[in-house]
């Protein structure tokens, strides 16, 4: 039985809808296109990187895969974003004590080219140890509703809801980790974030944000819906960088709880951005906290401009281009912003006219 309360579906505006529905539907036609035209990408191999003598010896991928000692790093992957994905799995093995002790849990929409995707990591990360895993878009892509922004609304943004299904059972913990960051720090500092007795997921927590406007003026004014937070002193997080208690989050099935939300809002409309709202409505004001330093996250800007940012006060561990900017569209149109500097040296994209390709 559900756990949300029942609420009477709005009225729709039949004229309206359709027009979304067309400019949804042209657009994602028109970057499929535009994809298709854009010539490969081809990547450079990265340097091999080698444990430390005090590191745990784990012999193999297949032992690797459920060790508790290992490093369980899960990302999504897919051709749009593959130039992050590569600078990002660069950055953490260029800063790990144990990058050998690293396990990749790469998750792909069942509709990619998962053998060209994997035969790309390979070619510059031949050492890598890593899993390739199919993600079915149809599972969640009923569950979608429209967003402020498109790239938002794409099925594999929410892979990290179902982490918990398509990892091996074994894997009882992960760091998940977006496509658009790098690590200038150890990932097992983040991976060791202790999550408390009960907490599910661990992530840095940002008090100062304005929590109400994630959510639309049908949910405040609605008693039944903003009761949710009654109890919790809820917090905006980023869902860009998360440690995950897989045991946890299965024995308590929080994707069907995620899952209640997105039902709820296809019946009426109580947020506008795509992934995120629903964590919030589950986790926020109960998760472990983690330093702000593991998400400087908001680089990209904001979700309609995308104009340049600074960094946030304090440490640096992990810098996050989220928002609608990424640093590698910028710096290929020359109009990089002052941050993106910071992410071009873990760039593995080979230039068009490469001698070595």
């Amino acid at each position: 039985k559900s756990s949300l309360p029942h609420m009477k579906p709005q009225r729709q505006l039949p004229l309206l809808f359709i027009f979304i529905s067309f400019f949804i539907t042209t657009t994602a036609a028109a970057r499929i296109r535009n994809a298709a035209a854009a010539p490969p990408q081809q990547f450079r191999e990265a340097p091999e990187f080698y444990n430390s003598a005090e590191c745990p010896s784990i012999e193999n991928t297949h032992e690797l895969i459920c060790s508790d000692e290992a490093v369980h790093a899960a990302m999504t992957l897919d051709s749009a974003y593959i130039r992050g994905s590569m600078a990002a799995i660069l950055s953490i093995l260029q800063h790990s004590s144990c990058p050998q002790n690293i396990i990749f849990h790469f998750v792909a929409s069942a509709s990619a080219d998962a053998s060209h995707l994997r035969a790309t990591i390979l070619a510059s990360f031949p050492y890598l140890k890593f899993e390739v895993y199919r993600f079915d878009d149809s599972s969640v892509s009923g569950l979608i509703s429209t967003s402020i922004r498109s790239a938002l609304d794409c099925p594999l943004n929410y892979a990290r809801s179902y982490l918990a299904n398509i990892l091996p059972l074994c894997v009882r913990k992960v760091v998940y980790l977006d496509s658009d960051l790098v690590l200038v720090d150890d990932i097992a500092k983040l991976s060791e974030t202790p999550l408390g007795e009960n907490q599910i997921l661990a992530a840095p927590e940002y008090c100062n944000a304005n929590f109400t406007s994630y959510f639309t003026p049908t949910f405040w004014s609605n008693p039944s819906l903003s009761l949710t937070f009654a109890d919790r002193k809820a917090c905006y997080f980023n869902t860009g960088v998360m440690v995950i208690d897989l045991d946890r989050w299965r024995n308590g099935d929080y994707t069907r709880k995620i899952e209640e939300w997105m039902e709820l809002q296809k019946r009426m409309r109580i947020y506008e951005l795509g992934s995120l709202p629903p964590f919030l409505l589950v986790f926020a004001g109960d998760i472990a906290p983690v330093d702000h330093k593991w998400n400087q996250h908001g680089l990209g800007g904001d979700n309609f401009r995308g104009l340049c940012r600074d960094l946030h006060p304090g440490p640096v561990s992990l810098l996050h281009w989220s928002g609608k900017g990424k640093p590698w569209a910028r710096l290929d149109a020359n109009r990089p912003c002052p941050l993106d500097a910071l992410w071009a040296p873990y760039d593995l994209l080979k230039p068009p006219f490469s001698f070595d390709s």
